[in-house]
């Protein structure tokens, strides 16, 4: 009897089917192991087979049809006389539980909680697809002429409905029937612009190698011609030619710098010419006889324009000597060494 031990069929001396019952009785045990370790509460415990695509509601990842779980099967209620079956299963990415059970009515299986399904079911009547005749169909159309006669009127209306799109598709493949005549016009505008596209590619070739150039270049643009012939550029062409234009540039600036006033005001036409005529000529001129005056320093005001409080009018002489307009004008300091080579405008 050595070897039905391994199977299981091993009865020892002292079994006692009045007793045990069973050899699992004997040995305390049950057929399906740690299987049944909750068959009290009415729970199996098997080997689950995902029915469809679902995210877990728990680390929201995919969770794909086919993968398998150690689930809690438990029956919960009857459909008619067929059971419902509920399944709860441990995300095996996370500790969210998933729970399932089955539908008899529409032959699925339902989500409880605990996950969301991947929504991949259809109506093949809805998706326009054709769809066998079942074969109680064939055969109340064989023997029942009622009938008959009114899926011939469904079928001929569902052609009306379909007629505008057949059309279409129609005339779309009869522009595409001479598929000979159609290739060789859409080969020679290829080689049309082959030609045009190797013609380019050549220029830029030449452009890149006088420029010593490795990029891409743009197509040609009449805008980047007009912006090319407005630009000149100017170099001179050795050190004496640079600081003889320094120089000359130097000379035909203004002494004076150049102040915040309005280009048309009186002011700004009174130190425009300051610095057009010379040191000793303008401040001559500006001055009067207050130039050769024994003050070192003489106060000069600066014209602005009518509307700030500080608003004073010029003395009668002053405005006749300087030869401006008689508007009414507000001052800023304008401070005046006697030599004419100290003239500061501020």
């Amino acid at each position: 009897q050595g070897e039905r031990k391994g199977q299981n069929h091993y009865y020892p001396p002292d079994f006692d089917p009045q007793k045990h019952g069973s050899l699992n009785g004997y040995h305390g045990t049950h057929a399906l192991r740690e299987r049944a370790r909750k068959l009290s509460q009415g729970i199996l415990i098997i080997r689950f087979e995902m029915p469809y695509n679902i995210w877990c509601d728990g680390c929201k990842n995919h969770i794909g049809m086919g993968v398998r779980y150690n689930a809690e099967k438990k029956k919960v209620g009857n459909y008619y006389t067929t059971p419902i079956y509920r399944f709860r299963m441990k995300c095996h990415l996370c500790v969210n539980y998933i729970e399932m059970q089955t539908d008899p009515a529409t032959c699925d299986y339902v989500i409880v909680c605990g996950a969301q399904r991947k929504e991949e079911r259809w109506d093949m009547a809805d998706n326009e697809q054709i769809l066998t005749t079942e074969r109680s169909e064939k055969e109340k159309l064989e023997t029942d002429p009622m009938y008959k006669l009114d899926h011939g009127g469904k079928d001929k209306e569902k052609l009306r409905k379909a007629l505008p799109s057949l059309s279409e598709l129609q005339d779309h493949q009869a522009g595409w029937k001479d598929d000979f005549i159609l290739n060789s016009k859409l080969r020679r505008k290829f080689r049309t612009e082959k030609k045009v596209m190797e013609e380019e590619e050549e220029k830029d070739n030449a452009v890149r190698k006088r420029t010593n150039l490795s990029i891409p270049l743009l197509p040609e643009k009449e805008e980047d011609k007009k912006l090319a012939a407005l630009l000149t550029y100017t170099a001179p062409d050795s050190y004496d030619d640079r600081q003889n234009y320094k120089r000359k540039e130097i000379s035909s600036r203004s002494w004076f710098s150049s102040p915040t006033l309005p280009p048309g005001s009186a002011a700004g036409s009174l130190l425009h010419k300051l610095g057009l005529q010379g040191k000793g000529a303008a401040v001559a001129k500006a001055l009067g006889p207050q130039a050769s005056s024994p003050n070192p320093h003489s106060l000069i005001r600066r014209l602005r324009q009518e509307g700030s409080e500080d608003t004073v009018a010029p003395s009668e002489d002053y405005m006749d000597r300087r030869d401006l307009t008689r508007d009414q004008y507000s001052y800023s300091e304008m401070l005046c060494e006697n030599r004419p080579s100290n003239v500061y405008v501020t």
